[in-house]
């Protein structure tokens, strides 16, 4: 984690209370806690709905073999906007908000995709191009190393179960050993 990262969310109670006291002073206080429990209802709210939301999404996508409709982005958004919004303070509540309201989200997203493509290039440029997977398991087998996986292809549903390529073959010559030789 940067150094800058940690030293935010260190000063983020600090910047909390004294936004709060000094919305306090301006709006009075009775106000101020009144706005403070309506952002904690309105994130259980957003919170609760969204996790039904993709609980029954990521349940129909494993039934039907199909990745989720819409990915997985948005209903992570709301959930973390949700928390934000139940977390007592006014800096993370519009953090919150930016995640909840519908017009933001695109823009997040678009934000987010740009980030996590720069951080995957970065990492491929450390790693090396030797160390790029392009499919796991053994032929015939999906990524999770099962026939198929949750999204991967159906069984007999033509190619192969995992729908990646093989990737490089290594020759090579093995000999079966049974443990109990080895105990001899």
């Amino acid at each position: 984690m940067p150094l800058l990262t940690v030293l935010a969310l260190m000063a983020l109670p600090f910047v909390e209370v004294w936004l709060m006291i000094t919305v306090g002073d301006w709006i009075g206080v009775l106000w101020t806690l009144a706005a403070m429990v309506s952002l904690l209802v309105l994130g259980v709210a957003v919170l609760r709905r969204a996790g039904t939301r993709a609980f029954r999404d990521a349940d129909g996508a494993i039934r039907s073999g199909e990745p989720p409709r819409g990915g997985l982005l948005d209903p992570l958004m709301l959930m973390a906007g949700g928390i934000l919004l139940i977390v007592p303070g006014f800096v993370t509540a519009v953090l919150g908000l930016l995640m909840v309201l519908p017009f933001t989200r695109p823009v997040l997203r678009w934000a987010f995709a740009g980030w996590a493509q720069r951080r995957v290039r970065r990492m491929q440029e450390r790693m090396g191009e030797e160390f790029v997977v392009r499919g796991a398991g053994a032929p015939g087998q999906g990524p999770s190393g099962g026939t198929g996986g949750p999204f991967g292809r159906r069984p007999g549903a033509g190619g192969e179960a995992s729908g990646h390529d093989r990737g490089r073959v290594i020759q090579g010559s093995f000999e079966p050993e049974d443990p109990r030789d080895t105990e001899r």
